[in-house]
């Protein structure tokens, strides 16, 4: 059996779960939990609109893992509690976040790279740096997000950890746990301009997303790889 088959049922699993979570939310009238889990199940299509609507091929692979790390964040973490229930639920998710914004800072950066018409011939480690830089000053924004949430709304997004009722402690560890996601995405990413290789699950990606949308990547095969 093929393997984005495979993604697929996968998908339609998680799918029909949070089917039955919304399901059960509207049956006990938990209005908020039922609106998020029905926005997490919309975020969930987004790989199938992009593939349709503007022909972006996404590796099957890499649509699972971010469908997972939406529902373990929002609907499993958020929803059902997990961030209270297990400590290192955050730290894993944050390290997650730093994995999946790292590859698409990457795919991005690549993609321009890759294109003949826009003439932006950037160095393996420029393109790296740009990963790293994405993947971390996205989740910045997010501590930022959580913090005005925080303050406006009486929320607990940036959760109180013993001894440090401000979240600051939480805060710089959800930024240094991005930090080290993104730092090996930028390595798997440098490493694979550099030698083309089929050595990681990145490079598979990567070989995968670029392979699949011939048109973004016009003129790549004269791309040289500098170091």
């Amino acid at each position: 059996m093929k393997q984005s088959v495979i993604h697929s049922r996968l998908t339609r699993t998680l799918q029909l779960i949070l089917a039955m979570g919304l399901v059960m939310e509207l049956l006990q009238k938990q209005w908020f939990a039922a609106f998020t889990t029905l926005a997490i199940i919309v975020i969930t299509f987004l790989p199938q609109i992009l593939v349709r609507r503007f022909r972006v091929y996404i590796p099957p692979e890499f649509a699972l893992a971010s469908i997972v790390f939406v529902i373990a964040s929002l609907f499993f973490g958020e929803i059902q509690g997990y961030y209270a229930k297990f400590w290192w639920w955050d730290i894993v998710l944050h390290a997650g976040s730093g994995f999946l914004l790292g590859i698409i800072g990457f795919m991005l950066v690549h993609s321009l790279n890759e294109t003949r018409e826009i003439g932006v011939h950037l160095k393996p480690g420029f393109v790296s740096l740009f990963a790293f830089m994405f993947a971390v000053g996205v989740g910045a924004l997010w501590e930022i997000f959580e913090f005005g949430m925080d303050n406006l709304f009486d929320m607990n997004m940036q959760k109180e950890m013993l001894g440090d009722p401000s979240g600051l402690t939480d805060t710089m560890w959800d930024l240094i746990v991005d930090t080290a996601g993104a730092s090996i995405i930028a390595t798997l990413g440098y490493g694979y301009i550099k030698t083309q290789g089929n050595k990681s699950f990145l490079e598979r990606w990567i070989s995968s997303f670029i392979n699949n949308n011939p048109h973004l990547f016009k003129g790549g095969e004269e791309q040289d790889n500098q170091p």
